[in-house]
């Protein structure tokens, strides 16, 4: 039956919405703090003044109020402008100029130097030409090659426009031992001035080009930077984030970078910038010479034998820019900075991104244990006691519930570090949180990225974290010195400085505050592209207008009805598709103006002018999701207080908010592990965070792309990803809802979440859902020590979690593109269902099929039959089951479930060993206590190997865990067990179980035999 768009529940948030906005009519008292005007160009004028007091009945209380003023559409709207891959005018760089040449050439201890020089007249195409150019060459370690190219003369003036301090992102330098593992490298410059200078980089072992500007020219302007590789047929390219696209990015594919507050559309550039891509070749090995032929089709033959290499490319570059990968090339367009190339020889996935993370970017960080239960947030959880009714409800449906999150309804008017005093309150909220930490939960807030300004003509408006901030110079100001005032949640808003000396200082400060008022277990930092919603200091001439509503509406408010449904709803539910189709016409018609305009818009072109750059409109314009860069987003001339603008560290501004929480953390939390959810991520990032997939929909199409972003975060350093779970926009259903929790009970990060007046999609809200959700989070709790072992690998040697099956199998070309399935660790293999309506989904077993790998089902115990190498199976999947497989090969250590996760650690351990063909098998597991930044007591890691009838455990450390083995479960094992020892001792009969049809041995009741901890003593396991 068709539910009324605004529920009784709906009706009540959208109420409370509206009176969180009304401010109540006071006598004017001026503030003393002072708001200049603002100068430069995307300052705005005054708007309209607001209305006058109005007078309203609530609960028989007559209340005088003033409306809260919209901030017009037209607020957020920037220039129109045409991107230069769209524009038949556009002026072709490689046509218009000249190239460089290379002279003064020196060799060095370690490469080479030189210096280039213009080789015709300047261009100046989409900037002013740099003259002469620095040239370094760098074989910095065994595997690592550096390639930059440095205008010759940058001094104070100019610093910032070309050079990325290694204080905001990491550079690498020359190894130690460089001088004696640099003679090893696989890799070779080789650069040429004919007809202008071009390098190419070659893999020695190969003889392969991985990388040559030959055939192209240089084009090197203070706002414009162009250079482009040849590529292979068909080639395999992954990374360049942040995108919603599949795994492997193609051959028409253009990727721009500028951090951007968009909901999630596919293709299009969002919230992170990660300028690194992985690129894997495949050759056909001949059988006879050993020689190798690159593989350029998608077509492989099954018998043939391939063999794989790959290497990475990182520019380590934050400037907008647009990456063109095109069927023969890729080509980099920078909007400044300076060309700071590294390459990686690999030659595997894992070589590659290992010695990234350890060169560059850093390693992961280690989360604490209870980050991997379960997440459950939405936008509209009206107070706390509707988070206590939450959490009540998931213990009453047995659902493992860890961690309950609040999005922007707790804030005192959506400001930051406040909590509203009614349905918030602190003296409630600390009721609440003593009793949910009893019980072992965790609760993580949302924390925007803005800051809003106190009213000064209401002296009730008063916002100390605000005066705080402005009194240590903690915003981002206007070129005239004055603050800039943008337009997010809260009104009219100003910015953290990240580059001056009191934004730090003051976040952790604000932080601490607030933690000993509400005693939050992490963050969650949002709208940090940053976001503002008007282009400009909007705010500037309108501050006595504070609070404002945003341009646009509120889900659920009127016009905002949401009536959208996934793919396929209206199959299964198609009286109330229907009536939600008509609602949704009805609405749109009710809300559309006037046919568009047929007239072609003047788009602005501008022209360069030398020696100036264009900062809010530069003359190459790249191709970003909100068109103008100051749309939805603070303006590019917004200035730091070292002088440089927002144009050049825009995409930064995410990274350097985690890692600013960070420090606060350590300071409000001390001793933990800081816990933290970032939405803008720049290379580097996840050494103090991990990511969400921001806000995605509740489709189809965006529960399977979650594979994809996820890997591509594993090639970036950030494993610790998951998405909104059962999709953030529109209304979910049952079937979406089901395969999403169960698809995501794999994912590291597990959140459920989704917006404002959607139908609730708590795991708990529909039977299918709930049972579904238990069956594959008693999985995932079984399974929690492999994946924090896992993480504490990651951790140290920059090893992935999510793997894509690639990755795992690296010879075999079949599984370029794969990424319907993945690997969790090298030794679980997910194969999901993603489609609507499905009761089989088709998989591939790599490696299977006579090439020597074997694959157990988690549910039977038992070996998959697999005859043909590389074929896909069709796998039986209901709704409510999710196809999970053990790989042979590999020991993961288990624990039994509990509601959370410190219960689960309590409980006993256990091991499951998938052997291999051979018999053979081998894992490991880490143990801490599970939370703390230095482990004062210890660590204990065990290693697990497997063979001729036996599994061994070898324990080292100095980690005191009690809880005993109950179970070994040992899949594989071919023909019937009558004898199983531990240490010597027989285990007793009915304790040992062994499946003649499945192979799988289960030896259980040894909690008697290890009853001082699994891992006090060293032990083996012996069957015949």
């Amino acid at each position: 039956m068709y539910r009324y768009p605004i529920s009784t529940f709906n009706f009540f948030i959208y109420v409370t919405i509206l009176l969180s906005r009304v401010t109540y009519a006071q006598s004017p008292d001026k503030d003393t703090t002072s708001i200049q005007s603002a100068a430069g160009a995307t300052a705005a004028p005054p708007l309209p003044s607001h209305a006058s007091s109005e007078v309203i009945e609530i609960s028989g209380t007559t209340t005088t109020f003033r409306p809260i003023f919209t901030v017009p559409t037209d607020a957020d709207v920037g220039a129109p402008l045409l991107p230069n891959i769209n524009d038949p005018n556009a002026t072709d760089a490689q046509t218009a100029c000249s190239g460089y040449n290379a002279t003064n050439v020196k060799r060095t201890a370690y490469g080479l130097t030189a210096t280039l020089n213009l080789a015709g007249a300047a261009c100046n195409v989409y900037g002013t030409d740099i003259e002469t150019l620095n040239l370094t060459v760098e074989y910095q370690s065994v595997d690592r090659l550096s390639v930059r190219i440095v205008p010759a003369y940058v001094d104070s003036s100019n610093s910032s426009q070309y050079l990325l301090p290694t204080e905001l992102v990491h550079q690498p330098t020359i190894d130690v031992d460089a001088e004696s593992s640099s003679l090893t490298n696989d890799l070779s410059f080789v650069w040429s001035n004919d007809p202008t200078f071009s390098f190419s980089v070659f893999r020695k072992s190969t003889g392969d080009t991985l990388f040559s500007t030959e055939g192209t020219k240089l084009v090197y302007e203070n706002q414009f930077i162009e250079f482009a590789s040849a590529l292979p047929e068909n080639y395999n390219v992954y990374g360049l984030g942040e995108t919603i696209h599949g795994l492997r990015l193609g051959n028409n594919f253009t990727k721009t970078m500028w951090a951007a507050d968009i909901g999630d559309p596919i293709d299009y550039n969002i919230y992170g910038s990660h300028p690194f891509y992985l690129d894997t070749r495949y050759y056909e090995v001949d059988p006879s010479t050993g020689n190798l032929t690159l593989v350029t089709s998608n077509e492989t033959n099954a018998t043939a034998d391939y063999v794989g290499y790959s290497h990475g490319v990182y520019n380590r570059n934050a400037h907008g820019q647009e990456i063109l990968l095109r069927p023969a090339n890729i080509t980099w367009r920078l909007l400044g900075g300076i060309i700071d190339l590294y390459f990686y020889a690999g030659p595997t996935q894992p070589d590659v991104t290992t010695a990234f993370q350890t060169s560059a970017i850093g390693l992961p960080a280690l989360q604490q244990y209870f980050t991997f239960g379960f997440h459950q947030c939405r936008w509209g959880y009206a107070n706390w006691s509707q988070l206590q009714e939450v959490v009540d409800n998931y213990e009453k449906f047995g659902i493992p519930l860890e961690n309950i999150w609040t999005d922007i309804d707790y804030m005192n008017q959506y400001r930051d570090f406040d909590n509203d005093r009614v349905r918030y309150n602190y003296t409630e909220g600390q009721t609440f949180l003593s009793n949910l930490h009893a019980s072992g939960r965790h609760y993580i807030p949302i924390i925007d990225s803005a800051i809003y300004v106190p009213n000064p003509e209401n002296a009730s408006n008063a916002y100390p974290t605000f005066n705080r901030g402005n009194d240590t110079n903690s915003f981002m100001t206007n070129p005239d010195g004055s603050i800039y005032i943008g337009s997010v949640w809260p009104g009219y808003t100003v910015f953290p400085d990240w580059l001056g000396s009191g934004a730090g200082p003051w976040w952790t400060n604000e932080m601490v505050t607030w933690h000993d008022q509400v005693a939050f277990d992490g963050a969650w930092i949002d709208m940090s592209e940053v976001s503002s919603f008007c282009v400009g200091s909007c705010g500037t001439a309108n501050i006595t207008m504070n609070p404002v509503h945003p341009p646009f509406q509120l889900p659920g408010e009127p016009g905002a009805v949401i009536y959208s449904y996934p793919e396929g709803f209206n199959l299964t539910n198609a009286t109330e598709a229907a009536a939600a189709a008509s609602a949704s016409s009805s609405q749109a018609a009710a809300s559309s103006t006037a046919g568009a305009s047929s007239t072609i818009p003047n788009y602005l072109r501008t022209t360069p002018t030398p020696g100036v750059r264009d900062i809010n409109h530069p003359p190459y314009v790249i191709n970003n999701v909100q068109g103008d860069l100051a749309v939805h987003a603070v303006s590019p001339n917004a200035t730091h207080a070292d002088g440089t603008v927002e144009y050049d560290v825009h995409n930064l501004f995410g990274s350097q908010i985690l890692n600013a929480t960070y420090n606060a953390l350590l300071a409000a939390i001390p001793g933990k592990r800081p816990f933290i959810i970032g939405r803008s991520t720049f290379a580097g990032a996840g050494k103090w965070a991990g990511h969400w997939g921001g806000d995605n929909t509740s489709l189809w199409a965006y529960m399977f792309f979650s594979i994809p972003q996820a890997l591509s975060f594993s090639l970036f350093g950030i494993p610790m990803f998951g998405v909104d779970t059962c999709g953030f926009n529109g209304n979910s259903d049952e079937e979406l809802c089901n395969r999403w929790m169960q698809l995501s009970a794999f994912f590291p990060f597990y959140r459920n979440h989704n917006t404002l007046t959607a139908f609730p999609q708590e795991a708990y809200v529909w039977a299918s859902v709930a049972e579904a959700s238990r069956t594959a989070m008693n999985i995932r709790f079984t399974i929690l020590p492999y994946m924090y072992t896992l993480f504490y690998l990651a951790h140290n040697t920059g090893s992935t979690v999510m793997r894509a099956l690639a990755w795992e199998f690296p010879n075999d070309p079949s599984l370029a593109a794969a990424d319907r399935q993945f690997f969790l660790g090298p030794a679980i293999l997910v194969t999901p269902v993603l489609v609507q309506g499905a009761a089989n989904v088709s998989g591939v077993f790599p490696g299977a099929g006579g090439s020597g790998e074997v694959y157990y089902d988690w549910y039977t115990l038992s070996a998959q039959n697999i005859s043909t190498p590389g074929a896909n199976v069709t796998i039986d999947a209901p709704l409510g089951h999710i196809p999970v497989y053990l790989r042979g090969g590999y020991v993961i250590p288990t624990q039994e479930p509990a509601m959370t996760t410190r219960d689960a650690r309590r409980n006993p351990w256990g091991v499951i060993a998938a052997l291999s063909l051979e018999g053979t098998a081998q894992g490991s597991l880490y143990v801490d206590d599970g939370e703390s930044l230095v482990q004062e007591n210890g660590t204990l890691f065990v290693e697990f190997t497997a063979s001729d009838g036996a599994l061994y455990a070898s324990a080292r450390g100095t980690w005191n865990d009690t809880n005993p083995l109950a179970n070994v479960t040992v899949l594989g094992v071919q023909g019937s067990v009558g004898n199983v020892s531990l240490n010597g001792v027989g285990v007793e009969e009915e304790s040992v179980q062994y499946n003649e049809t499945s192979k799988a041995l289960v030896v259980s009741g040894l909690t008697g035999l290890t009853s001082g901890g699994a891992w006090k003593n060293d032990w083996v396991l012996r069957w015949s």
